[in-house]
């Protein structure tokens, strides 16, 4: 590899890479090893991979873009499920396959409701997806040309709330993370980042599974309690500014952040990914479009310490 690409692919220390080896999780940078070798799959074409965590063998889709050039370190985007769903749900979901980015749709494990679904919730199976997800991106590291500053974690509903669980345990790993109608269970445990994390979350006013007000019963918390927990954890100024960038969105955003905190609350919008065209989630179309604006969010941000 050239000079600049070892840079833009970011370098480990050595203990990153023999916690790699020893297969437990790693939540610092890895030196991505792959620039240079032939992709698992062509570019363009999403194909189921494998990846072995925890002594199971465990799936994802896998879509590098169009352009995917192996000697061109290249940002990696993993797109979580929510409860019931399924890799290529989410897929089909988000589009996010086509952004410039090696686009990872992990799929879940059957849970003790009978449904597929990610740890970090009362119905999670009890597997270790922190390790999972740290595995998998060893795997991606070794095999594509990965820029190590610009890896991030999305996900809606349950795979939003794990997105969260992983912005507290893999914070060393990760640039930053968003959800969409995001599960914040308190069975994702304590958050603890190694480091202020950017969050970004959507959530409809509507939404009747999670709902915006939060639901005692289900100890969900109202939503702006969780992001006024990231808010302070981001050392930020602890009232947002709020805008509208469209008529039936308001947009919170934190000041003076260590890093940063957005919402969009979206006005009558149910448990669906917002769209401006008919998706899995729903006919009808909202007003903003969640893919590219999480897109934005995630490319204005990098790992500092991969830089």
């Amino acid at each position: 590899m050239t000079a600049g690409v070892l840079m833009a692919a970011g370098l480990a220390a050595p203990a990153a890479a023999s916690a790699s080896a020893a297969g437990g999780v790693v939540d610092e940078p890895v030196r991505t090893t792959g620039c240079g070798s032939r992709p698992p799959t062509p570019p363009g074409v999403p194909a189921t991979r494998t990846v072995v965590s925890g002594g199971m063998a465990r799936t994802y889709l896998l879509s590098l873009p169009a352009g995917y050039r192996q000697g061109r370190a290249t940002p990696v985007v993993l797109a979580f499920h929510g409860r019931t769903r399924t890799s290529e749900y989410q897929q089909e979901l988000t589009g996010m396959d086509r952004l410039d980015a090696i686009v990872a749709y992990p799929q879940g494990t059957v849970g003790n409701d009978g449904e597929p679904s990610f740890q970090g919730a009362p119905y999670s199976s009890g597997v270790d997806d922190v390790l999972f997800t740290s595995d998998l991106l060893n795997q991606l590291q070794r095999q594509l040309c990965v820029d190590a500053s610009r890896i991030y974690v999305s996900g809606k509903s349950n795979g939003g709330g794990f997105a969260a669980v992983l912005a507290c345990r893999l914070s060393g790993r990760i640039a930053a993370s968003a959800q969409v109608s995001g599960a914040f269970y308190p069975q994702g445990g304590a958050c603890e980042p190694a480091r202020p994390t950017p969050i970004l979350e959507f959530h409809g006013s509507a939404d009747a599974t999670i709902p915006y007000d939060g639901n005692p019963v289900k100890e969900l918390p109202p939503v702006r309690t969780w992001l006024a927990g990231w808010a302070a954890r981001n050392r930020c100024a602890a009232e947002p500014v709020t805008s509208t960038p469209v008529d039936g969105v308001t947009r919170y955003a934190w000041r003076r952040c260590a890093a940063a905190v957005e919402h969009y609350r979206v006005e009558g919008l149910g448990h669906d990914w917002p769209s401006t065209t008919p998706n899995l989630d729903s006919a009808t179309p909202t007003v903003i479009d969640a893919t590219p604006i999480i897109w934005r969010f995630f490319l204005g941000h990098r790992l500092p310490t991969c830089r």
